[in-house]
């Protein structure tokens, strides 16, 4: 899974949405991210098509949203997303949110049937807290591979990450920008000043040396090349020990259904 992926949670703009997508894969972007629930799947597989990169070189993850989540509902619901994609599977298939209709035994059998028909290469979880995480490993036959969360230097989540370093799952960051707010940290703009970066590139680095992978959100070629050239980053052990010492707990997303 590369480290650095394109999200495109609220890019609801079709033309938008396919450029985004197509000029990302083509400045270099191999991770791309979408949902059910962003209602631009089919324009997500537009910018796939149209870009000139060939479809087996990109890690395409969708995700099952919490109304769709009893058996039958995550099969129908993810061939109608491969439908929408245009593509013959997905390498990451997440559960969306561990609410509304998900139940775990159930839910994760039909995760593993997707895996055993080759509709999707890896079952992912998303925003489970530690005791969710544990129960899906012990349920789910084919594993979780990822849990997608909220994380970004306002919300360390490093309880959750010890949890899934334990059960060998990787971490996905979504909202990895803090929804803009990291433009606002002193220690952040310090940091980026020292080496000639942005914000969004200094926390983008910060989460690479986490071992995390990062999908913010740009619809703009300038902010989706500003987010690639993060990638070039290395921050020093200083830089790293100041954004860890940052003691803010700002969660961005927190709807009513959340399991936290």
């Amino acid at each position: 899974m590369p480290m650095l992926g394109l999200g495109t949670w609220q890019n609801t703009n079709a033309d938008e949405c396919r450029n985004a997508v197509q000029t990302a894969l083509e400045m270099g972007y191999r991770h791309i991210d979408t949902a059910q629930a962003y209602e631009n799947e089919a324009e997500v597989g537009e910018g796939i098509a149209a870009a000139d990169v060939d479809r087996d070189e990109v890690f395409l993850a969708t995700k099952v949203w919490a109304d769709k989540l009893s058996h039958d509902d995550v099969i129908e619901s993810t061939e109608e997303s491969l439908e929408k994609l245009g593509v013959d599977y997905v390498d990451l298939l997440y559960v969306h949110w561990p609410s509304r209709e998900y139940d775990a035994e159930e839910t994760l059998a039909a995760f593993d049937e997707l895996v055993e028909r080759g509709l999707t290469k890896r079952v992912g979880i998303s925003n489970f807290e530690p005791e969710q995480v544990r129960e899906a490993v012990e349920l789910s036959e084919s594993g979780a591979f990822a849990n997608q969360i909220e994380m970004h230097p306002l919300l360390q989540q490093e309880e959750l990450r010890e949890v899934c370093a334990e059960e060998d799952i990787e971490i996905v960051a979504y909202s990895p920008l803090a929804r803009g707010n990291v433009f606002d940290v002193d220690v952040l703009s310090d940091i980026a000043e020292k080496h000639d970066a942005s914000e969004a590139q200094v926390s983008l680095a910060w989460l690479r040396e986490k071992g995390v992978t990062a999908i913010p959100k740009a619809t703009s070629e300038g902010h989706i090349r500003d987010n690639w050239e993060s990638l070039a980053l290395d921050l020093d052990d200083e830089d790293v020990a100041a954004i860890d010492a940052i003691e803010t707990e700002e969660r961005c997303i927190d709807p009513d259904f959340a399991p936290w």
